[in-house]
């Protein structure tokens, strides 16, 4: 395992459900790499669920990391409902889990690392936080622009 890896991720709609936007923000060391993308038509819960995924996703080998989200929802999914999802095959309290093959993902890119998930609340002056904030900002209103261009 290599030295530590820090990830800040964010996801959000405008209005939700919309358009929305995530980003990742993946600190080592002296580096600092920012992923985001959007999508048309999505829930804010989704985007959040793709930020880590894709923050994950982007680190090549297996790492030790802690991972900041603002996200309850996917800050518990992870740690608190999914075994009880995995033994009930998919199933909550309500039926059959949101978001499936997204929480899907984030299990298989989670198991490949030494993975440390953080719950931080948002908008509460934290640079990098604030940074994941904007950038998926920026990443729904460039979806946005390029739409009504098209």
């Amino acid at each position: 395992m290599d030295d530590p890896v820090i990830i800040y991720t964010d996801g959000g709609c405008d209005p939700n459900p919309g358009p929305g936007g995530w980003a990742a923000l993946i600190i080592h060391g002296n580096k600092v790499e920012e992923i985001s993308g959007a999508d048309l038509k999505t829930t804010n819960n989704r985007m959040e669920l793709t930020a880590a995924i894709e923050g994950l996703r982007s680190l090549k080998k297996p790492t030790t990391l802690t991972l900041y989200t603002d996200s309850q929802y996917l800050q518990k999914g992870i740690e608190i409902w999914m075994p009880g999802w995995l033994k009930k095959n998919w199933r909550g309290s309500n039926g059959p889990v949101a978001n499936k093959e997204l929480w899907q993902e984030l299990l298989g890119e989670s198991q490949r690392h030494q993975l440390t998930w953080r719950w931080m609340r948002g908008h509460t002056g934290n640079p990098y936080n604030e940074r994941v904030d904007r950038l998926c900002g920026l990443a729904r209103n460039q979806l946005r622009r390029h739409q009504g261009a098209d």
